[in-house]
């Protein structure tokens, strides 16, 4: 099926999703987006649904019917779900001819991420898989100086929170799947959105289980360098931090401040999914992307399995 028509301005973004991450960052940054209308908001809970939508002025949809309903009205679709659920609803807009603005990660299996890119090459539609260090202000630009340079020898990423700690508030610990698959899913994603760009592709997986969720990882990239990698979502408030530091020929190099501004961050990606559909250029984090992103983590996975 034809896609959508990419040169219409505003591009009309329907959203998928009425929780949290939807309510703080994706109806936002969309609403105030000045090349961009947020053509409806879809969820499986009408009030919350409703809620969100009348916020922002648009149309609220839920059920079957609604998602049709909504993807007639758009020329994008924006997913704030789970990812399981995620994944067939962006093959299911892909078949409709609407181009793709993915959260990570875009499954938790193999097959799910391939279905979802599979589907949007075949409709010819764009895709932007939403990793919030590749579109921040305060850290695109970085990540993109790190991969010209090249020389590194190593890399360390740490990615480690205390989303289910007692007493913590954040609205994500409600989160069944954050629950369930712990920090290798939820911010496994993140890290490797910064090495795999600068370092190369990952060859080759080992993993090792910390406390609680904790889970390290030890890769081997394309360009020979190594890094290591420790995720985890339930650890103790004192020992939260992000932190992402590249080794090699030239010294060493911090990820700097900046990442956090995730509404900033989404409408940059707003701007990259639209230049993706009018020029037809896939950008560097599409949804092929977002399944390679998929397939080492379940690799990864596997490994824990048997540690």
């Amino acid at each position: 099926m034809t896609a959508h028509a990419a040169s219409a301005v505003p591009l009309r973004v329907g959203l998928v999703g009425a929780g949290p991450w939807a309510r703080l960052t994706h109806a936002p940054a969309l609403a105030a987006h000045p090349g961009a209308v947020l053509s409806g908001v879809w969820g499986r809970r009408p009030e919350a649904a409703g809620a969100l939508a009348a916020v922002h002025g648009t149309e609220a949809y839920t059920g079957e019917a609604g998602i049709d309903a909504l993807l007639a009205t758009s020329d994008a679709v924006a997913f704030a779900v789970p990812p399981d659920i995620q994944a067939p609803l962006a093959a299911r807009a892909a078949d409709a001819g609407c181009h793709l603005l993915l959260d990570k990660p875009v499954a938790t299996t193999v097959a799910g991420a391939r279905q979802a890119a599979d589907a949007a090459e075949r409709a010819q539609v764009a895709s932007v898989v939403f990793c919030t260090l590749r579109f921040a202000g305060g850290t695109a630009g970085w990540i993109a100086e790190q991969a010209a340079a090249g020389g590194w020898f190593t890399a360390r990423a740490l990615w480690i929170g205390a989303l289910f700690a007692p007493g913590a508030s954040s609205e994500f610990a409600a989160s069944p799947w954050r629950r369930e698959k712990g920090g290798l899913w939820d911010v496994g994603p993140h890290a490797l959105s910064v090495l795999i760009p600068v370092l190369g592709d990952v060859t080759r997986v080992a993993a090792a289980r910390g406390p609680a969720d904790a889970a390290h990882l030890l890769l081997r990239h394309a360009s020979g360098a190594s890094s290591t990698v420790t995720l985890a979502l339930d650890a103790p408030e004192g020992a939260v931090g992000t932190e992402v530091e590249f080794r090699g020929e030239r010294g060493v190099a911090t990820l700097p401040g900046g990442g956090g501004d995730a509404p900033g961050a989404f409408r940059a990606a707003v701007d990259a999914l639209a230049d993706a559909a009018r020029t037809g250029v896939a950008h560097p984090c599409d949804v092929r992307f977002g399944l390679r992103l998929t397939e080492v983590l379940a690799e990864a996975e596997t490994a824990l399995r048997r540690a």
